[in-house]
């Protein structure tokens, strides 16, 4: 798996790497940051025209209706000829508005792409891919090139599994004593995923033998300009504090602050998307534009987070139904949950108005829509273990 490890960072720095499959090994670059010579060299290397592959979302976007199921690891894989130039490869793989060309050919794409575009979404890069095939009489110079380190080369199987499993285990690095505002008996253990991209930090609020039996726990996703920022386009920043606040008052538990920008779509693509939004889309539509899915996060990383820190009990403090499934799912028994709001403003009245009618958040009652279906909170909340929708 350290291959398909070392391959986000090559993808992340605009290298080629290697995807090796049954069907044939193919080229594959990211189109962010992609150049016109770039691509004649990806080209010339293997020895066959490119393709542009892209998410089901982004293909959703340019009008393509979606053919696969929800969730499903999969994108489309486009013939175009003439091959634009780089600038207009990635005005089709983000900019709203583009058109395919005239005479655009898609096929699904094959293991080997889908992986790229997996790999991608992993890296936070847009999941828009350059990918060509390996011709026989390229095979031994593309070989050549494997050996020298020059290209990394990689098993597309090695590749879907590491995106669909995660780094593996997390590693606990360092810890220290941090005093906060709102809860001075407080202590930061920082986490570090295997593959070395993202690292997690547990805030441990007071002493873990007076914690209730139901430890106070708060899943919260990082957020740049919120959190440190206290941009009013989110609630975020507030959250955060006042998340703090209410586990210290409790009797202290924990608030796992997670590596997840911009709901798993790293910095660069939640301001992409922001960018958007001025031009009146919602979050979610934004990142369909993007090619990403309504949430990217996995909340996996939050399970193991806390059984490294021997809770197994937890009252949950959030709005969003889909940490309670995650959590319930991986086996934690979420025994209540405990709304947390921040301020509604004029600037993130619609941000928190999409969180309840699209995404279900729990927030009815801060939106006064005691009517809306899909904000409205189930009598109970599932049995640990219970089937994950």
């Amino acid at each position: 798996m350290r291959q398909a490890e070392r391959a986000l960072f090559d993808l992340r720095r605009g290298l080629s790497i290697l995807l090796r499959q049954p069907a044939g090994d193919i080229l594959v670059q990211a189109v962010e940051g992609l150049d016109d010579d770039a691509l004649a060299a990806l080209q010339a290397l293997a020895g066959s025209p490119a393709r542009l592959v892209l998410s089901e979302h982004r293909m959703a976007a340019l009008g393509r209706r979606q053919t696969s199921a929800p969730g499903a690891a999969t994108g489309v894989s486009l013939g175009l000829s003439p091959l634009p130039g780089s600038l207009a490869l990635r005005e089709l793989a983000w900019k709203r508005g583009a058109a395919l060309p005239a005479g655009a050919t898609e096929h699904a794409a094959s293991a080997a792409e889908r992986a790229a575009l997996r790999l991608l979404g992993r890296a936070q890069l847009v999941p828009a891919a350059i990918a060509c095939t390996v011709a026989p009489a390229r095979a031994e110079a593309v070989a050549a090139e494997v050996a020298s380190g020059t290209l990394l080369a990689v098993s597309a199987a090695e590749a879907l599994e590491l995106c669909a499993t995660g780094s593996g285990g997390l590693t606990r690095i360092s810890e220290a004593r941090v005093p906060l505002a709102e809860a001075e008996n407080s202590r930061f253990v920082l986490f570090r995923e295997a593959d070395g991209v993202h690292e997690h930090v547990a805030i441990v609020i007071g002493d873990a033998a007076a914690w209730p039996e139901a430890v106070p726990v708060r899943l919260h996703s990082s957020c740049l300009t919120g959190d440190l920022f206290g941009s009013l386009r989110c609630d975020c920043g507030e959250q955060l504090r006042r998340g703090v606040a209410a586990i210290n008052a409790q009797g202290g538990g924990i608030l796992l602050y997670l590596s997840q920008e911009g709901r798993g779509i790293g910095l660069a693509n939640k301001l992409r998307a922001y960018g958007l939004q001025d031009e009146g889309l919602d979050t979610i539509d934004a990142d369909q534009v993007i090619g990403y899915s309504k949430d990217e996060r996995d909340f996996r990383v939050a399970h193991e987070m806390l059984e490294q820190l021997g809770v197994r009990k937890v009252l949950l403090l959030t709005n969003n139904p889909s940490k309670v499934e995650a959590l319930q799912h991986a086996g934690i028994n979420v025994v209540a949950r405990q709304a947390i709001y921040g301020e509604v403003t004029t600037q993130n009245q619609r941000y928190l108005h999409t969180k309840a009618n699209r995404h279900g958040h729990w927030l009815h009652e801060l939106l006064s829509e005691q009517d809306e279906p899909a904000s409205a909170e189930p009598e109970r909340l599932p049995a640990p273990g219970a089937a994950h929708p």
